[in-house]
């Protein structure tokens, strides 16, 4: 919502104020919207994605971070992000070197993500609220209590069309929007011209120095209200994934960044003739014949702002569970044209709970701007950051430029965050405190994560111990499949011994099945199934990859043939080595025969899908950090997150789940 916010720091503002805040908000938005969002930060997007998790998973796929999963791994050309200079090699050095560097980098990630989500939550509220309060306005008799309730019901309907995705509703945003900035920009215009044609004036950063001088103290708080104009330009990049990057560019550039300079002129033009309407500027500065219109195209745009934001929580949350950060949700596809048009029934539901229990408890848009854009500063300043890492290591970009941008936008938002956290105690602690929540669960189910893949590690089993165990021991191979799901791509999970250990069997065939998804729209028919031979006979591997609108068909007679057709092509491709067969010298190509022999028995048998299901605890000699966050907030965490097997659609009469302790 274009307002000013700044009442109840200044009662009776002159013309060289109204100026002053002027210029700063053309400031901001020039520096910070148009220099920075839109020509620097939006080209580090991670596969069309923003945000903060999005430029960590650009770093991710570029250098060695450690993280869990391995398909972060740059999958472009290797010499294009080759460092040239010192400080580049240096920098990629140290990130990829030092755990402790790497730990405090994620760290610093979750805590922009969960300030983005935490001050995110109070935008629809905030939009809503105060596109319907310009009734009262023109309605003073109008009670508070109506206003909440048309907002609660206006923000409950947002929430349920949530689940028909953007792309059944979106054909309708951009004529909101480009109605809107039309409608504010002829406002904006009007009030130039009747009001003060020489308001343009206002553009030289002069005025912004003598506004400090004038007011200092009482300046510096006010610094902090304008903040609020620049609010939306983080969910503007966490949102990319449901645009695309050049049309938020040009539409920025040609449409937003115009209507918004000249709305705001036009309502400091307004000001300087009537300084005792700064309270309610936006509407009172409207002419009376285009206040109904104005009033409805402006609750369609809060709606819309709102469903911006609330899309870029789903985007987040995606990134962050892409990443093995966030316990695992639904999410659901609402677009085959694009990716990064998701919905997540658990994140809407709970964001719709968390904004109503906001609208209802702050009940004024007074207090719920006191809470709303307190955080956003410090994610904008962790986004400076992050995209400085991403200059130097990945665009090589000269050391001068990045210094250059670190200083400039640091040291402004900088100055902003300082001025703005006088609002903390004046209700902008609920955004901190929902991060602060969002923080522990990430930091919980991520530190539960890295302990569960450190045990894997150190307690994964090689091929060659595998083939000594079937070798010498007379463990039963009863024919057919067994599909032994596992994330693992390389290694053999420890819990495949430990199957075979409980079971006292292994079938003839076993095939260990990871599944990808992939950033891309499908995998042709042909690429979807990867097969090799590990190792010992009868073992195999198959990499199942899929693209964001590929149906995930995980059982079924078509799925198992493409399985086990994909291993045919790979098993005659061994040498001729001597090998022992059962005291017998054969050869390599020997056994690959016979493995053929196999598996053309066993596909018509009936095949048997096994998943297992390790258990962190910890052991007596475990740290008390690691009793409270692995036997506590993890295992709380575990238990109630969606199961990877809700999305397998396989029938209980060939399922088998196995459960096994990981003691750290």
């Amino acid at each position: 919502m274009v307002t000013w916010e700044l009442h109840h720091s200044m009662s009776d503002p002159d013309e060289d104020d109204i100026l002053g805040i002027f210029s700063l908000i053309f400031w901001g938005l020039t520096l910070i919207g148009l220099v920075k969002y839109a020509f620097i930060v939006l080209h580090a997007d991670d596969f069309g994605e923003g945000g903060t998790f999005a430029v960590y998973s650009l770093l991710c796929r570029h250098l060695n971070l450690g993280q869990i999963s391995g398909s972060h791994q740059i999958d472009d050309c290797p010499s294009t992000y080759r460092p040239k200079g010192t400080v580049q090699r240096f920098a990629r050095r140290l990130l990829e070197k030092n755990q402790s560097v790497q730990r405090i980098l994620i760290i610093f990630v979750m805590i922009g993500t969960s300030m983005v989500i935490g001050d995110g939550v109070l935008n629809p509220a905030i939009s809503v609220l105060s596109a319907i309060q310009g009734i009262q306005s023109r309605n003073p008799q109008m009670s508070t209590d109506i206003v909440v309730v048309i907002s609660a019901l206006i923000l409950i309907i947002l929430f349920l069309m949530q689940k028909h995705g953007t792309s059944k509703v979106g054909f309708v945003f951009s004529p909101i929007m480009v109605t809107w900035f039309l409608f504010t920009g002829i406002v904006g215009a009007y009030d130039i011209c009747v009001y003060y044609p020489k308001v343009f004036k206002g553009l030289s950063p002069h005025y912004i120095f003598h506004f400090f001088a004038k007011n200092q103290r009482l300046g510096w708080t006010m610094f902090g209200a304008v903040f609020l104009s620049l609010t939306g330009l983080e969910a503007m990049f966490a949102d990319l994934g449901h645009f695309n990057k050049k049309s938020i560019q040009l539409g920025f550039t040609v449409v937003v960044y115009p209507a918004l300079v000249i709305t705001y002129a036009g309502q400091a033009a307004y000001l300087i003739k009537h300084p005792e309407d700064i309270s309610d500027a936006f509407y009172k500065s409207t002419p009376k014949a285009l206040f109904w219109p104005m009033f409805m195209v402006s609750t369609l745009a809060s709606i819309v702002t709102s469903q911006g934001m609330i899309t870029a929580a789903f985007s987040i949350i995606r990134q962050s569970i892409a990443l093995d950060c966030f316990p695992p949700v639904k999410i659901v596809h609402t677009s085959k044209l694009q990716e990064g048009q998701i919905y997540s029934p658990e994140v809407n539901y709970s964001l719709m709970v968390v904004c109503l229990t906001i609208l209802l408890g702050f009940r004024s848009q007074e207090q719920i701007g006191n809470a709303y854009g307190v955080v956003v500063i410090w994610v904008m300043i962790m986004t400076t950051f992050l995209v400085a890492l991403v200059m130097i290591v990945i665009w090589n970009t000269h050391i001068l430029l990045v210094l250059a941008f670190l200083v400039v936008f640091g040291f402004i938002e900088g100055v902003f965050m300082v001025a703005a956290m006088d609002k903390v105690s004046k209700g902008g602690w609920v955004p901190f405190g929902i991060a602060a929540l969002l923080l522990v669960i990430m930091l919980s189910w991520y530190y539960g994560r890295q302990k569960q893949h450190s045990y894997e590690i150190e307690n994964r089993v090689s091929v060659d111990t595998l083939s000594t165990i079937l070798s010498t021991t007379r463990i039963p191979r009863p024919q057919g499949i067994c599909f032994f799901y596992t994330s693992h791509t390389h290694d053999l999970p420890p819990i495949l011994l430990h199957y075979i250990k409980t079971v006292n069997s292994l079938h003839q065939v076993v095939i260990m099945v990871t599944i990808k998804l992939f950033p891309v729209k499908t995998i042709p028919l042909e690429e979807r199934f990867v097969g090799g031979k590990i190792g010992p006979r009868g073992i195999y591997r198959c990499l199942v990859q899929y693209g964001y609108v590929d149906e995930l068909c995980r059982e079924g007679e078509e799925f198992v043939n493409g399985v086990i057709g994909s291993l045919k092509p790979h098993i005659p491709i061994l040498g001729f080595q001597e090998t022992m067969d059962n005291g017998k010298n054969s050869t390599s190509k020997e056994i690959c025969i016979h493995d053929l022999e196999v598996i053309d028995r066993t596909e018509n048998c009936k095949v048997v899908f096994v998943m297992g299901k390790p258990t962190l605890r910890t052991s007596k000699k475990s740290m008390w950090i690691d009793r409270m966050v692995i036997d506590n907030l993890y295992r709380f965490l575990e238990r109630n997150s969606r199961s990877s097997l809700d999305s397998l659609n396989i029938p209980p009469s060939s399922f088998l789940q196995l459960g096994m302790f990981y003691e750290i």
